[in-house]
């Protein structure tokens, strides 16, 4: 049975995830293989439509249209946000709270507002 477009869009943060530092104190994320599949695929249409929306401008495609693709690919990336702020929260937020770090819901905070001024 083919999975319809919500059920594509959800997808499994298994425990595989987890975000750390790594000996340099650099921040990390170990995504699942399979979430790094999805988040790939996805980047790679994202691609794709971004060419596509040059090539409509270089073709000089009436704008609506040129326009109806752009919020395509502006889609597309959002979809790339919330698969990733998903884990993030599932994964890492949840980790680094019961590790004892506090500090880490300010830089949500931060993170939300960023994302929030689109």
């Amino acid at each position: 049975m083919e999975k319809s477009h919500a059920d594509k869009e959800h997808h499994d943060t298994s425990n595989e995830e987890v975000c750390n530092m790594n000996e340099e104190k650099l921040r990390q994320s170990h995504h699942s293989k399979e979430v790094k599949s999805n988040l790939t695929a996805r980047l790679n249409r994202i691609e794709g439509q971004i060419r596509g929306v040059r090539r409509l401008i270089d073709q000089d495609t009436y704008c609506d249209d040129v326009l109806t693709q752009i919020a395509a690919a502006q889609s597309a990336l959002n979809s790339v946000t919330r698969i990733l702020l998903e884990g993030h929260l599932k994964h890492c937020v949840v980790e680094k709270i019961r590790a004892g770090d506090d500090d880490v819901v300010e830089e949500l905070l931060v993170t939300i507002h960023r994302l929030m001024k689109k």
